[in-house]
């Protein structure tokens, strides 16, 4: 069976997660390719609600092996911790069910440092990160000098390694920076404490998932981030240091192009981004309000990972279409419609005015961006209550319309609708004709 993808279509928080375990439900595995526990991924389950960050959201299901890619950066520390809060809610994390790549890099208390201190330096000017170290580990990483997972097979010399990255890092801590330096030595015992637990769960990962793939099991790739977070086709440089995109599953999980299927983009039915940079649908006041909700359920637009009010507009389709293009989309997943209902109109961005000119693609340029004025087409609204929905048949016809029009634009068909956060309120319209 074939390898299959999923992808933020948007700046991240699409709800891939929620996809991902729809998916893994008739998946045999589930794995990781890129970011780190910048990652937050959402899944909510009857009453219960799993937000994950690292552990992919395959966990959730009995059946699907769940593996951390070579293309991950991992924070053993949040790891073990996330491990630790599944098991006690039943859940197995086992050797045998949750891998590790022997080629995923190790993030340590020396990077979380130094992206804090970067992003204080930087100021009114800073990147937004979650500060959670995924940056400088990357860095370190592409520099030729980062520590992987495979030294949790080797404690010993996991703890020499920990404490030379720690020395190196803390002369620019504390002489560029001016901040604090970081204790090696208790670093070291930690991780070396790390490596005893983590070691049993080691695997070559590419290797792994060919067997796999070859044996007709089928695997499914959870991205994290978005496309226009992007380190190369991203809104740069206000993006994230991996490559949350297709090419970049296949990189960071080494798998080859000839065994993917399909490539799911999973799009919001608005448009949303953490951080700063342009954003040309922007909206603020009450539709923002209305938009973002008030923080009070985990629906609404708060992130996961840093509990920010999360900036929202209108959708974009000149992002969805440059998203498209970039992942070679087969189908998307649209997510969070019930929002809109009660709306009596909803703009939908259709093209951008630059400098007068109206352009119908997104703009190499940040500084282009952010000159860009939405063009927008107004649809009709719908105020009827579609959490219920569970067919085609069962959403208001304006609703119809409105999923038909960004299929139509986007020239790709959509194959599922949430209607709501639980497990169950998602509307397969797969067999459906979207594109006349």
């Amino acid at each position: 069976m074939p390898l299959n993808i999923i992808i933020g279509a948007q700046w991240g928080d699409e709800g891939k997660g929620r996809f991902t375990d729809l998916m893994a439900a008739d998946t045999d595995a589930v794995a990781r390719f890129s970011g780190g526990d910048n990652a937050g991924h959402t899944v909510t389950v009857g009453d219960e609600i799993f937000k994950l960050h690292l552990i992919p959201s395959g966990i959730i299901h009995e059946k699907a092996t769940c593996v951390i890619g070579n293309g991950v950066v991992m924070n053993p520390a949040v790891f073990i911790r996330e491990m630790d809060a599944l098991a006690e809610r039943g859940v197995d994390v086992g050797p045998g069910r949750l891998k590790i790549s022997r080629a995923c890099h190790i993030i340590t208390p020396a990077h979380l440092a130094l992206d804090k201190a970067k992003e204080m330096q930087l100021g009114t000017g800073k990147i937004g990160t979650t500060l959670r170290g995924i940056g400088p580990a990357y860095m370190d990483k592409i520099g030729r000098s980062g520590i992987r997972a495979g030294l949790f097979a080797h404690p010993e010399e996991l703890a020499e390694a920990i404490h030379a990255h720690i020395e190196t890092h803390n002369k620019t801590l504390t002489k560029i920076y001016g901040a604090e330096p970081v204790d090696a030595t208790a670093v070291a015992a930690d991780y070396a404490r790390y490596a005893q637990r983590l070691a049993p769960h080691l695997t070559d990962a590419s290797v792994l998932l060919d067997k796999s793939l070859r044996a007709g099991l089928s695997v499914l790739a959870e991205g994290a981030q978005g496309t226009f977070l992007d380190i190369d086709h991203g809104t740069y440089p206000f993006v994230t240091s991996s490559s949350p995109t297709a090419g970049g599953a296949l990189t960071g999980l080494g798998v080859g192009p000839k065994m993917v299927g399909r490539v799911i983009g999973v799009c919001k039915a608005f448009t949303s981004r953490v951080g700063s940079g342009p954003f040309p649908c922007e909206s603020d006041g009450e539709t923002a309000v209305r938009l973002r909700g008030t923080g009070a359920n985990p629906w609404d637009e708060f992130g996961t990972t840093t509990g920010r009010a999360r900036r929202v507009g209108w959708l974009d389709l000149v992002m969805l279409r440059h998203a498209s293009r970039i992942n070679s989309f087969t189908d998307i997943a649209l997510t969070k419609l019930d929002i809109l209902s009660g709306l009596a109109e909803i703009p939908v961005c259709v093209a951008y005015k630059l400098d007068g000119e109206v352009i119908d693609y997104f703009p190499y340029s940040l500084e282009e961006l952010g000159r860009c004025e939405p063009v927008f087409d107004v649809l009709a609204g719908w105020q009827e209550d579609v959490t219920g929905c569970r067919t085609w048949d069962d959403l208001p016809q304006a609703a119809q319309k409105y999923i038909e029009y960004i299929a139509k634009d986007a020239q790709t068909p959509i194959s599922y609708v949430s209607v709501g956060p639980g497990r169950a309120q998602v509307v397969d319209v797969s067999a459906v004709n979207l594109l006349g």
